[in-house]
């Protein structure tokens, strides 16, 4: 059997995408020994040094940048229908969209979310983009999905296509590599206050960022000492979260950091007392699986995916209501016992999301495709 991978939209900087891709896709080109791989890399990273060395992956650099839809697409029409002709590919998985159909075999699609249908887009934005992937979906001949609220939103959109669910994953010993020096070395950095809220995610508005920044000044307001501390890189609202911060007079309780190492984000998740994730739109969550490989009890938006990771044994809150994300916070850092099932239940569900684990099912589904 020959698979394409069509990994063109990868590249150095930290994501769920690139987390996915290298964990299940590591293990998989393992568990697949007869299978041949191709990867398609895009021209500013070297994606297949990723699987160090496979002797079952051969690499394909392509001209076509990891960014810029427009100069991807105008890119790719002249380089894919060659360059695909040529493998006589039997399975083509692809990313991104828009969505690489290959004359031979069959194309997958694999999808993380749509939320560019909602409104957080303007109505042309979400009007194109539902057409375009309305097309990339009769294109596909079976799509995958990382949850299952993700799957029921696909087919509320899009009844009747043929999807399945592969979760994404987490190497969890990575948590239990961390030194004392480590921590330390972190918190030294960053003059980590002794206890802390920690929320990890890009800043864009979808993280419901100002929402949390406006329910520490109702825990300040109730006399709560509580510090917060959020980590990732802007994504558009980072002027608007460090203006929240002023406007709230918080700037000695809320600390916005950015272009933190991985091991300097475990090391906070290892350091905070409660992670919290306020969201307002996820297609999964690995921030979840994070918290609970590191021991870290939360608190979590009331969203479908969240209830799905946590089997509906968390502390949730209406990502909507500022008060509600306050009194969730309030709840769990006032009872010790809450925190020790938290931690306790986190560490025996994180191991589900293991990548050999993935990497097994992805194997079924790819052989039960191309019988």
């Amino acid at each position: 059997m020959k698979i394409g991978l069509n990994a063109t939209c990868l590249n150095e900087r930290s994501s769920g995408a690139k987390q996915r891709f290298v964990g299940i896709y590591g293990e998989l080109v393992k568990r697949l020994p007869e299978v041949e791989f191709v990867v398609y890399e895009p021209v500013n990273c070297r994606v297949g040094s990723w699987f160090n060395g496979a002797p079952n992956v051969s690499v394909r650099s392509t001209p076509l940048p990891s960014e810029g839809r427009t100069r991807k697409f105008l890119g790719g029409l002249g380089y894919w229908p060659t360059a695909l002709s040529k493998e006589k590919l039997d399975l083509f998985e692809g990313f991104n969209q828009p969505l690489v159909k290959a004359p031979t075999g069959r194309t997958l699609l694999t999808i993380h979310d749509v939320r560019r249908i909602h409104s957080d887009c303007s109505g042309w934005e979400r009007m194109v983009y539902k057409g375009a992937l309305a097309r990339d979906l009769r294109v596909a001949d079976h799509v995958i999905t990382v949850s299952h609220a993700m799957k029921d939103e696909i087919l509320g959109f899009f009844p009747g296509i043929s999807i399945s669910v592969i979760y994404n994953g987490l190497e969890a010993s990575e948590f239990n590599a961390i030194t004392d020096a480590d921590l330390q070395a972190t918190c030294e950095k960053y003059d980590l206050p002794q206890e802390f809220l920690l929320a990890v995610g890009h800043f864009e508005e979808r993280k419901n960022y100002l929402r949390l920044i406006d329910a520490m000044a109702q825990l300040r307001a109730r006399d709560s000492a509580c510090n917060l501390v959020i980590v990732g890189n802007d994504s558009g609202e980072g002027k608007a979260m460090a203006e929240r911060v002023r406007l709230k007079k918080l700037s000695g309780r809320v600390k916005i950091l950015s272009g933190l190492s991985d091991l300097e984000v475990r090391c906070a998740y290892k350091l905070c007392s409660l992670f919290v994730f306020p969201s307002s739109y996820e297609g999964f969550g690995i921030p979840i699986l994070e918290a609970m490989a590191a021991g870290c009890p939360m608190v979590l938006s009331d969203i479908a995916v969240f209830r799905e990771i946590t089997q509906g044994r968390g502390v949730y809150f209406p990502h909507n209501d500022t008060d509600a994300m306050a009194s969730a916070i309030d709840k769990v850092l006032a009872s010790s016992s809450e925190r020790k099932l938290h931690i306790k239940y986190g560490y025996e569900r994180v191991q589900e999301f293991n990548f050999k684990n993935l990497a097994g099912q992805l194997a079924d589904l790819y052989k039960g495709l191309s019988s």
